[in-house]
């Protein structure tokens, strides 16, 4: 085991690679795209590409760990050739990105130009204008367009993306909800 500081200081799977590599012997980088042009800088991409204990391995991703008590192995397969490979592997460290899953939800409340929920000092008067129901006040702070509808964690526009922060907008959430019932 090696001593590391919290990958919550570190905002990018490419960033967190860079990272861990300085105290590990070896990173292996699992995308399931086909690169990491889309969701990274070219500068960080060639620092990657130019550090050879960082080994990417494009349209993969795990499909087993195995151990007792600890991390033993990992096993991933590639989605293209269908090839699986096991590796000695003590430390899995997953980045799962920050799309928001919210189209179903575009319709019923107002979503930022990346799809994330839109809440309280961050909707537009036209937001406001054009939501399903109008409202007699302004919204709350992580009230939605669509009044007495919250919207907290990752889902909301403008967050930092850490769980910690999430149960926080929850918490803060539970007592706006009810000064909405009590209107």
């Amino acid at each position: 085991m090696f001593p590391i500081r919290p990958l919550k200081d570190i905002p990018h799977t490419g960033q967190a690679a860079v990272f861990l590599v300085e105290t590990a012997k070896r990173v292996h980088m699992l995308v399931r795209s086909a690169g990491l042009a889309e969701s990274m800088s070219r500068y960080l991409i060639r620092r990657i590409e130019e550090t050879p204990t960082i080994v990417f391995w494009p349209h993969t991703e795990i499909v087993g760990l195995e151990g007792g008590v600890h991390l033993e192995s990992v096993r991933w397969r590639n989605s293209q050739t269908g090839q699986t490979e096991e590796h000695n592997i003590n430390h899995v460290f997953v980045m799962t990105g920050a799309d928001p899953n919210t189209a179903l939800l575009d319709d019923c409340v107002a979503l930022d130009a990346k799809g994330f929920i839109k809440t309280g000092p961050d909707l537009s008067q036209e937001n406001l204008n054009t939501a399903p129901r109008p409202r007699a006040r302004p919204p709350y702070l992580l009230e939605t367009s669509l009044p007495g509808v919250f919207a907290v964690g990752d889902v909301r526009g403008g967050t930092i993306k850490r769980v910690a922060s999430a149960v926080g907008e929850g918490s803060i959430a539970i007592s706006f909800v009810h000064q909405v019932l009590q209107e």
